[in-house]
């Protein structure tokens, strides 16, 4: 359990070690929350077929996660941090504006995977009746944050020990709960449900894609940051798609099957996404299942703390990375507390504030991608200084992810909190807020593309001159 005192520095070679496959453990760690069976429900909500929801979660899990495996490459090229490598893209000051973009939604999500992990808690111990709700919520909590926060703080090797087991037992007990249940998925309702429309899938699809895979791409590169410069990147992109995309396809398509099965589930989970799973169980599984939930959420709680505390560093925080990590979780602490015990609505509003940060990372990722594809190597003793070959703002990137955002947020509907109500302002040239359209996310695809073909008609030249300074 030894401290990692890296922190946005370059790791020296004499620490570069480890396979490509080792990428698996904590991709599929951060990935297997019970939370992917309430998405196969949110697939259905678009009016597709079971089929077609089976599709959309194979086709927006993997590309979603193949972007994040190609984010990785630059990890293994440098061995920096993510959010430190970005700023070869938008220069060393310019980078700020990503970053501080990338920490709220660390931030904010660690948050909300712990609240879940401790409502659900609180929801299981209801059912089983011994213990009192309130109580049953205190040891969920405890039991959450001790382990994200450990692990967050601590590093890099624990995290890469401790997602072995989380990602080993979830698995198992995940795969019980799939043989407690699978005598209430109904075939017969599932293989005639009708095929929605084309907006409908490709809703579900870029809502896969946005909701699984497009929030890690900002930081991928802090796992591969240790393995040797030698590794495969074939490698690289194969253990990473691959450890990422193979428990949440599966749950998300269960979780399809179980909601197509069941309108009385479909509707439960709209209201109470993990505490609605546990209708369908014995009860001598339920405490069981509450383990699961809270070590499913914290597979990826963990790896958003550690990300966090990295991307703080890099934002210009002076202290050491386990002191910005604590700082992280001492606001994740205050988060969980006033949006389990006190708020009164929570998660509606905040989704909405995530929906509406999706827009410029997806942009970012977009914009990152491509740089990490067009660029060979990077300077790093020049990612650490604004007069070096990268600059300190690079106005073509920042300009790109402006009208990406711009472009995006034009073209989302984002019904979770009133004061969001302004996006969607350019759906009336696709058929208005109400329209076919209306809530098929196509910002997000069109912040992608322009990210992509943006920045690569802005930087291509630039780039090459870097790696021929």
């Amino acid at each position: 359990m030894n401290l990692e005192l890296n922190g946005t520095n370059v790791i020296h070679e004499s620490e570069r070690q480890g396979k490509p496959s080792s990428l698996f453990w904590p991709w599929c760690g951060a990935n297997v929350s019970l939370l992917a069976l309430s998405y196969g429900s949110f697939f259905l909500g678009f009016g597709i077929s079971f089929w077609q929801a089976t599709l959309a979660a194979i086709l927006g899990t993997v590309l979603s996660f193949l972007l994040v495996g190609v984010s990785s490459l630059a990890g293994k090229k440098s061995n920096a941090p993510t959010m430190v490598l970005s700023r070869a893209t938008f220069g060393v000051k310019g980078n700020l504006i990503p970053g501080t973009l990338s920490y709220l939604i660390f931030v904010g999500w660690e948050t909300v995977l712990v609240s879940l992990a401790t409502l659900a808690t609180g929801t299981v111990f209801m059912r089983v009746g011994h213990l009192e709700h309130n109580t049953a919520m205190i040891i969920g909590f405890v039991i959450a944050v001790a382990l994200t926060v450990s692990a967050g703080v601590l590093g890099f090797d624990v995290i890469m020990k401790l997602q072995r087991y989380l990602t080993t037992i979830t698995i198992v007990m995940t795969l019980v709960y799939i043989a407690l249940t699978i005598s209430k998925v109904d075939w017969a309702v599932l293989t005639s449900m009708k095929s929605g429309s084309l907006q409908g899938f490709v809703g579900a699809l870029i809502f896969g894609a946005t909701g699984i895979g497009l929030g890690w791409v900002n930081s991928a590169a802090d796992y591969s940051r240790y393995l040797p410069r030698s590794a495969s990147s074939r490698g690289v992109i194969g253990w990473t798609v691959f450890g990422a995309s193979i428990v949440p396809i599966i749950l998300v398509i269960y979780g399809a099957a179980l909601s197509g099965s069941s309108k009385d589930l479909s509707e439960a989970i709209a209201s109470d996404p993990i505490g609605a799973l546990t209708t369908i169980l014995p009860t001598w599984y339920l405490v069981i299942f509450a383990l699961v939930a809270i070590l499913g959420l914290v597979g990826g709680a963990i790896l958003d703390l550690y990300s966090s505390g990295l991307t703080l560093i890099s934002l210009g925080l002076p202290v050491k990375r386990h002191i910005a990590a604590s700082f992280d979780a001492i606001l994740m602490l205050i988060g969980t507390i006033y949006f389990v015990w006190i708020a009164d609505d929570f998660f509606f509003p905040f989704q909405g504030f995530l929906i509406t940060l999706g827009v410029p990372i997806a942009t970012w990722s977009a914009i990152f991608v491509t740089d990490v594809l067009m660029r060979k190597s990077y300077h790093e003793t020049d990612l650490y200084k604004t007069n070096g070959r990268y600059g300190s703002w690079n106005v073509g990137s920042i300009s790109v992810m402006v009208i990406g955002t711009f472009v995006g947020w034009g073209f989302v509907t984002n019904s979770f909190a009133s004061w969001l109500s302004w996006q969607g302002y350019f759906l009336s040239l696709i058929g208005g807020k109400e329209g076919a359209w209306a809530y098929a996310n196509l910002g997000v695809f069109f912040a992608l593309v322009i990210g992509f073909v943006g920045y690569f008609l802005v930087a291509r030249s630039s780039i090459a001159k870097q790696e021929n300074a």
